[in-house]
């Protein structure tokens, strides 16, 4: 086997790769799921309120603002965040524990895409959770997991925080 001329192949091959890399990104759009860290949280808090102004009819503008302080100060500290980056812009996240998806939000603006499918997956299949609450209340949100091949197994008639919005458990 001739290894010198294998070496001078490679640096064309790799270019050639490259090359292709970056032309996939710049026609079919670049998307990324990765961590998010608290330098994402206002970007996260803002998707997140505007996602529930857009799902959330049945929670009136002060339980919004009374939560909105909660998820950014507390809520995102105690959950594995990972955000959907498309086109360098943060467009949906999720949040788990252990067991549990606690919290999954996407920009109104690119709801019906897939982002909340690919979140979702991830956190299946990379996270092995297999569960998510959700409020009855939330239809889309409801139908959604649903779809997904998600079963209520059980509700709750209040929610985390004591308040009269009832909460699904879901199973996959």
């Amino acid at each position: 086997m001739d290894y010198v001329a294998i070496l001078h192949i490679a640096p064309i091959v790799l270019n050639e790769i490259v090359l292709l890399y970056i032309i996939c990104l710049i026609f079919l759009g670049y998307s990324m799921l990765q961590k998010a860290s608290e330098i994402d949280f206002t970007i996260l808090i803002d998707i997140w309120e505007r996602s529930v102004r857009a799902t959330h009819d049945f929670l009136p503008e002060k339980e919004i603002n009374n939560l909105k302080p909660l998820i950014l100060n507390e809520y995102f500290h105690h959950v594995l965040l990972h955000k959907y980056v498309q086109d360098g812009q943060i467009v949906g996240f999720i949040g788990t524990s252990s067991d549990n998806i606690e919290m999954l939000f996407i920009d109104p603006e690119f709801r019906g895409k897939g982002v909340g499918r690919v979140l979702t997956n991830f956190a299946f299949t990379e996270l092995k959770i297999e569960k998510v609450d959700v409020n009855e209340q939330n239809f889309q949100a409801v139908g959604f997991y649903e779809k997904l091949g998600f079963k209520v197994i059980g509700r709750s008639e209040l929610d985390g925080q004591g308040k009269p919005y009832p909460i699904l458990h879901l199973k996959i």
